[in-house]
C-alpha cells in the first residue's frame, strides 16, 4: 500500500503495531492536518533525543543503563522518522515530484 494507490501512511500505528493509512484525496482535511502536526513534533523530538545524545556520549561517567536507555529512546526516534520518511517520499512520488533517478 502506498499513496500511488491514493493511501498516505499515518505516523503512529494500530494497537498490534501494523501501520495505519489514510484514503483521502484532501490534504487539508482534519486528520491529515493532525498527521503533519504529529510528524512535526515527532522530528521536533527526534532532533532533541540527537541533542541529548551528543551530550550523553560525551560524559565519561554516562553508565550501561543511562546508554541502554538512550539507546532504546534513539531506535523509536528513528523508527518515528523513518516512517515519515517513507510516508513524504510516498506523497511526493504520487504527485510527479522527485522520484530518484
Amino acid at each position: 500500500m502506498n499513496m500511488s494507490t491514493g493511501l498516505r501512511l499515518l505516523p503512529w500505528s494500530d494497537p498490534d503495531g501494523k501501520p495505519c493509512y489514510l484514503a483521502s484525496d484532501d490534504g487539508d482535511s482534519p486528520l491529515s492536518r493532525r498527521a503533519d502536526a504529529i510528524e512535526a513534533v515527532q522530528m521536533s523530538m527526534g532532533e532533541e533525543l540527537l541533542r541529548h545524545a551528543r551530550e550523553l556520549l560525551g560524559e565519561p561517567k554516562a553508565d550501561a543503563r543511562e546508554l541502554r536507555f538512550l539507546a532504546d529512546r534513539l531506535c523509536e526516534a528513528l523508527r518515528d522518522v523513518l516512517r515519515v520518511a517513507e510516508s513524504r517520499g510516498a506523497r511526493l512520488s504520487a504527485y510527479g515530484g522527485c522520484q530518484g533517478d
